[in-house]
């Protein structure tokens, strides 16, 4: 079991995909982290976009055997990589394309707001693709887990 994290302005006592938000780095869905700063971080910045809202990080224990028993479609990304940043690339502009990937699961770096600009670059034609992953190759991207489908929460506990 692993524990993972949920920043907010409230607590999330039942995920609802639906409202999730398109164009995010691995599509529509519920994203969580293992690391408590991140989440910490997040629910600060989610608490300053409302007034009077509070932070509010809710815990989830997951079920981590399932990345390995192929009981879900789950996708790992290691670290930067071409594939890595297209697939970032293209969940970023899934409004526009209409793309959307059949992953019940995705864990990887979080694209932030360094990366988002390096991924302004290449859809401008400004940097190839190897240009892009070698521009992000050095910077210290934190884990991000997305849970997709309704399949994939059910190995969510909440604490």
């Amino acid at each position: 079991m692993l524990k993972l994290y949920h920043g907010s302005n409230v607590r999330i006592e039942c995920i609802d995909l639906s409202v999730g938000h398109i164009n995010k780095d691995f599509g529509k869905g519920f994203y969580l982290t293992d690391i408590k700063t991140q989440a910490d971080e997040m629910a600060k910045r989610k608490a300053r976009l409302f007034l009077d809202a509070q932070p509010i990080v809710t815990t989830f224990l997951f079920d981590d055997k399932c990345l390995k028993d192929n009981s879900l479609n789950v996708k790992i990304f290691n670290g930067v990589s071409d594939e890595w940043a297209d697939f970032i690339f293209q969940n970023r502009r899934a409004s526009e394309t209409g793309f959307r990937h059949n992953f019940d699961i995705v864990i990887g770096p979080v694209a932030d707001d360094g990366v988002v600009m390096q991924l302004d670059r290449y859809e401008l034609g400004q940097i190839t693709l190897q240009q892009l992953v070698e521009e992000l190759r050095y910077r210290k991207l934190n884990n991000q887990y997305f849970f997709g489908t309704e399949h994939a929460i059910q190995y969510l506990q909440l604490l």
